[in-house]
C-alpha cells in the first residue's frame, strides 16, 4: 500500500522548502491565472487544482497593522497585513524601523529570515516608486 503522506501534495511542506531554498514563492492557477496565497492543493474561488508555484516579486503594500506590546523585557511589535503585488493578502511583519511608524499604504519588500530553525518571510520598508 503506499503512503499517502508521500502521494498527497503537500503545499504547506513545500512552500517553507522553498523558503528554506531562499526563495519566496507563491502558487498561481494555470487556468485562471489568479496568485493564491497561502499554499493550497486547490484554488480557494474554482476549486481549480492546477496551481504552479512561480517566484514572488516580494513587493507589497501595508494593508493593515497593529502593534502587539507584550510584557517587558520584550520590546513591542508590529503584525502587518501586506497586499503583494500579485493580489494575495499575507500576515507578517514589517521590521528595519519602530513598529508604530509602519502605517497603511506604506510599500515593502519581502526579505527571508530565520526564527529558531524556521525560514520566514517578514518585510522591510521601501521608498516609494
Amino acid at each position: 500500500m503506499t503512503d499517502p503522506l508521500q502521494t498527497e501534495p503537500q503545499p504547506e511542506r513545500e512552500y517553507f522548502q522553498f523558503l528554506a531554498e531562499g526563495r519566496f514563492m507563491i502558487q498561481r492557477s494555470a487556468s485562471s491565472g489568479e496568485y493564491v496565497f497561502y499554499p493550497r492543493v486547490a484554488a480557494p474561488r474554482t476549486g481549480a487544482r492546477d496551481l504552479q508555484w512561480v517566484p514572488a516579486s516580494g513587493r507589497g503594500t501595508v494593508h493593515a497593522t497593529t502593534v502587539i506590546r507584550p510584557k517587558p523585557p520584550q520590546a513591542p511589535y508590529n503584525v502587518a497585513l501586506v497586499t503583494l503585488v500579485e493580489g494575495p493578502r499575507m500576515m507578517s511583519r514589517v521590521e528595519g524601523v519602530a513598529p508604530e511608524a509602519v502605517t497603511i499604504g506604506m510599500a515593502v519588500r519581502a526579505r527571508i529570515t530565520t526564527e529558531g530553525d524556521k525560514p520566514v518571510v517578514v518585510f522591510d520598508p521601501q521608498a516609494a516608486q
